[in-house]
């Protein structure tokens, strides 16, 4: 073979070569752009314990061993006499050495009592906004903040419904669901809706969100109240569907430092 069409024929080699080698390429930096996302919620019961002492601390330890990037906090107090006027949200920002956000639903003995956000992302936006109810003497809202993700803006939000009446639920799910098509974009929701898989207002919201735990398809109950022997199934986390993200794992995390133990889960987003 002549030297020139050996130039040739390696050139047609190399090319074919880059042809048969490049979705390879591509697949390795789409993985490469894939952001693994680490979420909880956590109705920490003001801070106290099944052992009905108040420690923030021990409730700070919980967080940071799992090492959640995005938190999402139910009955938190703020200033409130029975909680010794603590900034309950600030100091557990303090404690995990994360960004926070607070929604003020309620006035209480003095103070501020809500939900809140912890976050190792810094906070681009902040949204409250509370619900009308029916019978519950209890306000209750949302709370939804916007991150980065690179250069990804993702949504996580927060809320707690009523805890006395599955018509109240429904009702306040149904003004959430209005608040949250709102929003464009990857959209996380977690908290502690104080109600089973089968009820209404969770019903209502598998129909425009899927459920983690059985996204994931776990083979245990992921049952969060009562701490001490969990037997109910109402603190959850949601995403909104074809929106990038997809649900790897899900556990929950056996602690006394609340009357409710976390639902953890790893994300996926593309």
């Amino acid at each position: 073979m002549k030297p020139k069409q050996l130039a040739t024929l390696i050139l047609l080699l190399s090319l074919l070569v880059a042809i048969i080698l490049l979705p390879a390429a591509n697949a390795g930096s789409g993985g490469l752009r894939t952001t693994k996302l680490r979420v909880m919620t956590y109705n920490i019961h003001v801070g106290v314990g099944m052992d009905k002492q108040l420690d923030l601390a021990r409730i700070a330890n919980v967080i940071k061993e799992q090492q959640p990037a995005l938190v999402g906090l139910q009955e938190v107090d703020r200033g409130v006499k029975r909680t010794q006027g603590v900034d309950e949200i600030a100091e557990l920002a303090r404690l995990t050495g994360m960004q926070y956000a607070f929604a003020h639903n309620l006035d209480y003995q003095a103070g501020q009592y809500g939900v809140a956000i912890l976050s190792r992302f810094p906070i681009l936006k902040v949204d409250h906004r509370k619900y009308e109810n029916k019978r519950e003497a209890e306000r209750r809202g949302m709370l939804r903040i916007e991150v980065d993700l690179g250069g990804r803006v993702v949504s996580f939000a927060t809320t707690h419904l009523d805890y006395q009446y599955e018509d109240g639920r429904v009702f306040e799910t149904e003004q959430l669901l209005k608040f949250l098509s709102e929003v464009s974009g990857p959209l996380i929701l977690v908290g502690d809706f104080n109600e089973e898989p089968t009820a209404g207002a969770t019903q209502l919201l598998t129909g425009h969100f899927r459920d983690v735990w059985t996204a994931v398809k776990s083979e245990t109950p992921g049952s969060s109240y009562p701490a001490d022997k969990p037997s109910k199934r109402i603190d959850y986390i949601f995403f909104r569907p074809q929106s990038g993200i997809k649900a790897r794992r899900a556990w929950v995390v056996e602690t006394l430092a609340s009357d409710h133990i976390p639902v953890v889960c790893e994300l996926e987003l593309k």
